[in-house]
């Protein structure tokens, strides 16, 4: 049976929800965050990153929600449930698939660790100075590029219900924690079709029992 390594308040969920669209039985290996938010040091007893999602089927270990999300549609979606078959929706596929960890995420993940530079565990005597630097950064370039991404976004689903077209596919599962991060985080205002797709992902069953099955649903660290 597959199992999922599973942290929580992490990409894992998308992992467990595409398991719940596909309609496959799983288990769930349970881990917690530390105070510091990070993952635990038993992770690395299962990938060398000690990082999740991870997931183990066939005697397979397969880590990065992109390739875990690729694996299981080639393997258990005979019939392209998750997938588009339209050459140009495959185009956009792809680029979903990618752009989710390759361009949106490190944006966010700057933007925490910005936003975090004032609080602890940063050194008392050096958190007004911390504050000042990610305050300062964040003005001058992260908000700018995140306002330019959201737009972007915004911009294409005004015209399409889902990233890769009129259905649900593994480019959603993918994007579903950036967009939840970027709508959380990103201090952005006028968002209506970001915020219609977050809906719809939310009204989902299989996204309602994935969220039973792996624990209350938050971005760490958001704003």
């Amino acid at each position: 049976m597959i199992k999922v390594h599973h942290l929580n308040q992490s990409r894992s969920q998308r992992v467990l929800w595409a398991l719940e669209e596909l309609s496959l039985p799983y288990q769930i290996e349970r881990y917690q965050r530390d105070k510091t938010m990070m993952a635990p040091a038993a992770l690395r007893k299962v990938h060398p990153l000690g990082k999740s999602p991870v997931l183990e089927d066939n005697g397979l270990i397969l880590a990065e929600s992109g390739a875990i999300l690729e694996y299981l549609q080639e393997t258990y979606d005979p019939t392209s449930q998750l997938k588009p078959q339209d050459r140009e929706m495959k185009l956009h596929y792809r680029f979903w698939l990618h752009y989710a960890e390759g361009s949106l995420m490190p944006l966010l993940l700057m933007k925490l660790v910005f936003s975090s530079l004032g609080k602890p565990p940063i050194p008392f005597g050096l958190r007004s100075l911390g504050k000042v630097l990610g305050q300062g950064v964040q003005k001058a370039y992260l908000n700018r590029q995140l306002e330019t991404h959201a737009r972007f976004l915004e911009s294409w689903l005004k015209d399409h219900r889902w990233f890769a077209g009129d259905n649900l596919s593994m480019a959603d599962v993918q994007m579903s924690f950036p967009v939840f991060a970027l709508l959380e985080r990103g201090g952005i205002a006028d968002l209506p079709y970001l915020q219609t797709w977050m809906k719809n992902v939310e009204m989902r069953p299989a996204w309602q029992r994935a969220i039973q099955q792996g624990g209350p649903f938050e971005i760490p660290g958001k704003s």
